[in-house]
C-alpha cells in the first residue's frame, strides 16, 4: 500500500442512554477501526465534571469508569479482562454491538482518512464536542 493512498475506517459515537426506555442518548464517545493499519482507538468523555454537565440525571463517577473501560478494552489492554487481550476486529466489534443498556453504539459508518489518529480527533470534536 502505498503511502498516498487514503486509509479505509469504521467508526461509531458511543451514546450514553440515561433512560433506556425513553431512547434519548447523548454522545460520549468515538471508537474507529481502521483493519488495513491494525489502528483501533476510542475517545471519550471521562471526566466526571463534564459527564454530569451533559447528563445531570446520571451517576457520572459510575459512567466516567464505564467509558475508561471501554477505552481499555478499545487499547488492548490486559486489565480489560479476554474482551481486552480479543484482536483489534473483535474488539471493535465487541465495543459496537447492539445492547439495550447505559453505553450504547450508534450504527457503524465507513470514512477515508491519511491518518486514523487525526481522525479519531476529528470525528470526536464534530459529534461529542468538548
Amino acid at each position: 500500500m502505498s503511502a498516498t493512498e487514503p486509509i479505509l475506517y469504521d467508526f461509531a459515537v458511543i451514546r450514553a442512554v440515561p433512560h433506556v426506555h425513553l431512547g434519548r442518548f447523548e454522545p460520549v464517545g468515538v471508537v474507529l477501526h481502521a483493519r488495513t493499519r491494525e489502528f483501533l482507538a476510542l475517545k471519550a468523555l471521562t471526566d466526571p465534571a463534564a459527564l454530569r454537565a451533559r447528563l445531570p440525571d446520571m451517576d457520572a463517577e459510575l459512567l466516567a469508569r464505564y467509558l475508561r473501560s471501554y477505552e481499555a478494552v478499545a487499547a488492548g489492554d490486559p486489565s480489560a479482562g479476554p474482551v481486552g487481550l480479543a484482536p483489534s476486529s473483535e474488539r471493535f466489534h465487541w465495543l459496537t454491538a447492539p445492547r439495550s443498556d447505559v453505553l450504547q453504539s450508534s450504527p457503524i459508518h465507513e470514512g477515508l482518512c491519511d491518518d486514523p489518529a487525526r481522525a479519531i480527533e476529528r470525528l470526536f470534536g464534530m459529534h461529542v464536542g468538548g
